[in-house]
């Protein structure tokens, strides 16, 4: 049974911080691969348990480098991108079993942006002043680990720039031919990426790449979703994607979160859909309480 809207999840940090773990580091949640797996299954499933149709993995912000510099070893740190996989397919499988629904529950293996490794914020502005070569080097061998560690798709997300927009779909063309993804871009406003180019522009790259099952935005502030789901399906010609923070920005230098949230509401979930969003859920600040009301309003029963 496949449901009209297919609901992600949320902030993956957010419920685990609410969980009482500490993720002010470098690695963020992926340290918790290491250090605390079953949290991070729990974290999973509480989201299944919400109603989300997709979790998305604790492999963000890993990176060979990131791993490597506690002291693991290449293989070991491969092995820790797998187990992100692995947990949270346990996670659907627990879910699968406590509430059988015959809606299928997937697992999207997250590839963050080269932002996200550096730990300092610059994925919000995508300003990074490295070569395309840098960024093949370093996203492509974690994409290949994750690529081949059984998700369902990889969610390239939070990209910030045209630039590794480019690199990252070039790198997706190289992966085994039944890899698919979804492109999530992170936008300053309704009409221009993180790095101020035009967001129309940036979408259209996807056009006539097959192995996107959907484009759109998430890590933007749910005031501009709807402007940007608009230009991902005009611009695409793919099903929109739209996983929104809940309003609040991010402050890299004392690492914490500014301003008002004004968090994600079934009625702008409702109104994305209206304009073509066909996966809905949220990101950064949005709870699996705030996932379980979008899964409420948007079930099977539900047209836009």
């Amino acid at each position: 049974m496949s449901p009209a809207v297919t609901v992600l999840d949320g902030g993956l940090a957010t419920e685990l911080e609410r969980r009482g773990h500490d993720l002010s580091d470098s690695l963020w949640s992926a340290r918790l691969l290491q250090d605390d797996p079953a949290a991070v299954r729990e974290a999973h499933l509480a989201f299944f348990r919400a109603g989300a149709h997709v979790a998305t993995t604790a492999s963000y912000q890993a990176s060979f480098d990131g791993f490597m510099s506690r002291g693991l070893s290449r293989s070991e740190a491969a092995g820790l991108m797998r187990s992100s996989v692995a947990l949270a397919r346990e996670a659907a499988q627990l879910a699968a079993a406590e509430q059988p629904s015959g809606v299928r529950r997937q697992v999207a293996a997250s590839v963050g942006p080269f932002g996200a490794l550096r730990a300092d914020g610059s994925e919000y502005s995508g300003d990074y002043g490295v070569s395309d070569a840098l960024l093949r080097d370093v996203h492509g061998p974690r994409m290949e680990v994750l690529a081949t560690s059984g998700a369902d798709f990889l969610a390239i997300e939070t990209i910030p720039s045209e630039q590794e927009v480019t690199v990252l779909l070039d790198l997706l063309g190289s992966m085994p031919e039944e890899v698919c993804a979804w492109l999530s871009v992170t936008c300053a406003d309704g009409a221009h990426t993180r790095r101020g180019e035009d967001i129309s522009r940036v979408f259209s790259l996807a056009r006539g790449v097959d192995r996107l099952v959907a484009v759109g935005v998430n890590c933007t502030p749910p005031t501009h979703i709807e402007q940007l789901v608009t230009a991902a399906v005009s611009a695409s010609g793919k099903a929109a994607i739209a996983y929104p923070n809940s309003g609040e920005s991010w402050d890299a230098r004392t690492r914490s979160w500014k301003g008002d949230a004004a968090g994600v509401s079934l009625e702008h979930a409702r109104r994305w859909v209206t304009a073509g969003a066909e996966w809905v859920g949220g990101c950064c600040r949005v709870s699996s309480a705030d996932i379980a009301r979008l899964s409420a309003g948007l079930g099977p029963d539900y047209t836009a």
